[in-house]
């Protein structure tokens, strides 16, 4: 007999073997046991998580007649009558799957839906499983509506997709939709551990678990996979041999890493980034890897419980890791190694963005005496934050120093100014002192203060159009010719603007009503005149103008053409 693939031969048969979705497993038993069947169910999810695999069962539930012959509606098939086995065989007159991504038009559907009206052959119901329905057509999808609506009664539709984004809306009003979710790790395990155990071939539950990871939720990938593993080991899945099969970085590097990080230890960090290179490993996955070493690492620090794997044998390693790493340095870590995985593309080649992640890490570690204090728990309470640093400070004067002369006296450097104080968007009434100035305002030129206060968008244009009423020691009066201006946010902006620039809580009050002194708005439009007229005046005078006037009798200069430089 010819070899069978692992995920064929070991497809689920009934719902007591199926893996992962217990949640639409438990509706569907429900709805058989009770006999509240409806016309149309669809099934949404990723690839290999059991949609064609929920519908033959669905369609053997529907359709057994036991092993006596006698049998009914049932949500435990026998598997042995004639219709159970020849729907898993796939030749069930009575059972059709049709794939709509290669029979997606409206004449397709048509030939379906004409065939639909007559009875079952020898079945109890006439079943149509329709998988990548979101293949169809437009014109296919509403072929189908009336049918799927109200189909006879002895016909049930079932569907599947992967986009239900893609599927009309009224096309999932007329469906029971049922989500499949993607397959858990540990169920994943649990699985092929046992599909190997009855195959009769030796394997280790760290190639296990990679081979779960590698298949990203998909039992149908992890199947394939461990037929690849089988094939590739000659028959013993070994962690070493699927390390090497999947291109996987083994965990003594990324542990390493971890160790060099908490050591601050710089050298050991391009070692490991060698070996890595040397045996052409992928940086992509190594960075995944210790993002996930570090959200084990942060799990057990913060919220203090055994993770999900903790059968893993580096588990103790990790712990020891999380008494040494501070809470916020593994966070941070963390981000690195996404954003950096993230970036990798970026890089002038793998390796040195992998190494600049890494020395990104170090660069950013915080002090060794908070390290210590901050590291030294594990309870569910998080540490306080802190600021973080550069391992090593700079020394931005430091190669100067170095390439100054003997005879060169050093610089004189002055003192840092102090810290100028801000206020705070929407906190006009506060002070910044204890006692409020009560010199007054210096306003000699209004104009000239609106050019230096920085504003943008429609506050700037506002504002522009503005004159000065009046002022005193801790307000300005403006008027404006627009409403817009005397309130909202172009009103907070300007406030906070005025104060920011006099150094001190300045209070706006704005007026409405007509403009009557110099506004900015007015000196650049006399301004933008003053140049056209300049410019105007340069062309009229030039000599090769006036003679080309002169020669063409009658000629023009074209009113709007002449602008300003």
């Amino acid at each position: 007999m010819a070899y069978q693939v692992l995920a064929r031969k070991w497809r689920p048969r009934n719902f007591e073997t199926l893996v992962g979705q217990e949640h639409v497993v438990r509706a569907l038993r429900h709805a058989l046991d009770e006999r509240r069947l409806h016309h149309a169910w669809l099934f949404t999810g990723t690839r290999g998580v059991g949609k064609t695999t929920l519908s033959r069962i669905l369609a053997k539930c529907l359709n057994c007649i036991g092993s006596d012959g006698a049998g009914d509606i049932t949500s435990k098939p026998c598997g042995v009558c004639r219709p159970c086995t020849e729907i898993d065989a796939g030749r069930f007159v009575d059972y059709i799957e049709m794939d709509a991504a290669s029979n997606r038009g409206v004449d397709e559907m048509a030939q379906l839906l004409e065939q639909a009206v007559y009875a079952p052959s020898t079945a109890r119901f006439k079943g149509y499983m329709i998988d990548e329905v979101h293949m169809l057509t437009s014109h296919a999808f509403n072929a189908m509506l009336k049918t799927l609506e109200e189909p006879p009664e002895h016909v049930k539709f079932i569907l599947a997709t992967t986009d239900p984004q893609k599927i009309p809306v009224t096309v999932l009003s007329r469906c029971l939709q049922f989500n499949l979710k993607q397959m858990p790790l540990p169920d994943i395990a649990t699985h092929l551990a046992d599909v190997l155990g009855q195959e009769g071939i030796a394997f280790e539950g760290g190639a296990l678990r990679l081979l779960g990871r590698a298949a990203a939720g998909s039992m149908r990938d992890a199947l394939s996979l461990t037929d690849q593993a089988i094939a590739y080991s000659a028959g013993q899945v070994t962690e070493a041999t699927v390390r090497g099969m999947l291109g996987a970085l083994d965990q003594t590097y990324l542990l390493r890493i971890l160790d060099a990080l908490a050591d601050g230890d710089g050298a050991t960090l391009m070692t490991v980034v060698d070996e890595i290179a040397a045996r052409s490993l992928s940086f992509g996955n190594a960075l995944q890897e210790l993002a996930g070493l570090l959200h084990r690492i942060a799990t057990i620090q913060l919220i203090a419980r055994d993770t999900d794997d903790a059968v893993d044998a580096d588990e103790a390693h990790l712990r020891a890791l999380a008494a040494r790493l501070a809470p916020d340095d593994v966070q941070l870590h963390y981000q690195i190694a996404t954003h950096g995985r993230r970036d990798l593309p970026l890089a002038p080649d793998e390796t040195t963005g992998f190494a600049m992640t890494l020395l990104r890490m170090l660069a950013f570690r915080a002090d060794d005496a908070s390290t210590a204090s901050a590291a030294s728990t594990t309870s569910a309470a998080p540490s306080a934050p802190r600021v973080l640093r550069p391992a090593v400070a700079a020394r931005p004067d430091a190669s100067i120093e170095a390439a100054r002369p003997p005879s060169m006296p050093p610089p004189v450097v002055p003192a840092p100014a102090p810290p100028a104080a801000s206020i705070e968007p929407g906190a006009a009434n506060a002070t910044r002192s204890a006692v409020p100035s009560t010199e007054p305002l210096v306003i000699d030129d209004w104009v000239a203060v609106v050019g230096r206060l920085k504003l943008t968008g429609l506050t700037r244009e506002l504002v522009q159009q503005t004159e000065l009423v009046a002022h005193d020691e801790r307000s300005i009066t403006l008027r404006a010719p627009l409403k817009a201006l005397a309130g909202g946010g172009a009103y907070d902006k300007l406030k906070l603007a005025v104060s920011q620039y006099f150094g001190r809580p300045v209070a706006v009050i704005v007026e409405v009503g007509a403009v009557k002194g110099v506004t900015v708005a007015a000196v650049r439009s006399d301004e933008r005149a003053a140049r056209q007229a300049d410019a105007q005046a340069i062309i009229d005078a030039d000599p090769f103008v006036q003679a080309v006037v002169r020669d063409f009798g009658g000629a023009t200069i074209v009113p709007g053409s002449v602008k300003p430089v």
